[in-house]
């Protein structure tokens, strides 16, 4: 996960619809090989401008959060990926689920790029990668352009840092050649999620909004989540519905969070549960509030506090790998909170 990025999403010039498409013939089940087995180039069109890639990637490397878990996922160990700057609970630059994974597969640990202060371009480049994969990201055009410069760049489709998980699978995948694969990765997750969300009934149809993190020393707002935020967009997959307070407020703007008065609360009395990060001194903070104690998710003692500096903080924000890693824990905390919203 990202450090979080400022409220304001970075705007482009024009947003450009999703398309894979090659530029012969359409990839086959092999990939992007014909069946002479034979490249077939791919193309992608993204937010920062239209990327082909000529020749099959045989040296990949990622930048940005969670890009790195398409090709792990897929059997491809990267030459490079971003450090983990989030619930990395050894601190060793890899989540648990990824240092699972590459144990799997029988791989080093490939090169971490330290994104503390932004993307090292030299880490980058010293590794030679034929692809530069971030389909989830919060790439500037400067990035974008910068990067290109080594290898070609896969970038999101439309709003940085809101690509869903599925559509990182999409795009990435197809760069690899493995659109085929990818399409089973995205089915697989699908069905594990759906056996899941079955065993937890009462999430079923429940509403729900993620507050950023909160400042326990100022309540005097409130600062949640939009739709365009992938936190939110995962509410859906789980069963969960976005509250129309949310919604609204969501379709007024791009950005993909919000911040509001805390003496507007009163407008949030659709949310049966509220998703945070923090601990227990956070959900006393809110019930000892005046004004926030009124929301009836705080009222009902309806509130998911997710440890952030943990590997269970990332599960709200769903990944390739996490997602099946932390899904049952994540899911059985919903499921309590609903049951106090009831």
């Amino acid at each position: 996960m990202p450090r979080l990025p400022k409220l304001a999403v970075l705007a482009t010039a024009a947003l450009l619809p999703l398309t894979l498409a090659s530029c012969s013939s359409a990839p086959d089940q092999e990939g992007a090989a014909d069946s002479s087995g034979d490249w077939t180039p791919v193309e992608v069109e993204h937010a920062l401008g239209t990327t082909t890639i000529e020749s099959e990637p045989e040296r990949v490397a990622t930048v940005n959060w969670a890009n790195h878990e398409v090709p792990l996922a897929l059997g491809v160990v990267p030459v490079g990926m971003a450090a983990a700057n989030f619930g990395d609970d050894n601190n060793d630059g890899v989540l648990p689920w990824v240092e699972e994974k590459l144990q799997e597969l029988d791989a080093e640990t490939p090169v971490l790029f330290d994104e503390t202060d932004g993307i090292d371009f030299e880490a980058v480049a010293d590794t030679r990668p034929d692809v530069i994969l971030a389909a989830y990201s919060g790439l500037i055009q400067e990035d974008y352009d910068t990067l290109s410069e080594i290898a070609p760049v896969v970038a999101y489709p439309e709003t940085a840092w809101g690509t869903s998980w599925r559509d990182t699978i999409e795009l990435n995948s197809a760069a690899l050649g493995m659109a085929d694969e990818g399409a089973e990765l995205i089915a697989g997750l699908e069905d594990e999620i759906t056996e899941a969300v079955a065993e937890h009934p009462q999430i079923e149809g429940a509403s729900a909004m993620f507050l950023t993190h909160v400042d326990t020393t100022d309540l005097s707002e409130v600062s949640f989540y939009t739709t365009h935020d992938t936190r939110a967009l995962f509410f859906d997959d789980i069963g969960l519905q976005t509250p129309q307070s949310v919604a609204d407020a969501s379709a007024e703007t791009d950005q993909f969070s919000l911040t509001h008065s805390a003496e507007r609360a009163d407008a949030f009395d659709d949310v049966d549960v509220i998703v945070t990060y923090g601990g227990e001194e956070l959900v006393t903070a809110l019930e000892g509030d005046p004004l926030l104690s009124q929301m009836p998710a705080v009222r009902n003692s309806a509130v998911v506090s997710l440890p952030g500096d943990s590997p269970l903080g990332t599960a709200a924000n769903p990944t390739p790998l996490s997602i099946s890693w932390v899904l049952d824990d994540y899911l059985s905390l919903l499921a309590e909170a609903a049951d106090g919203a009831q």
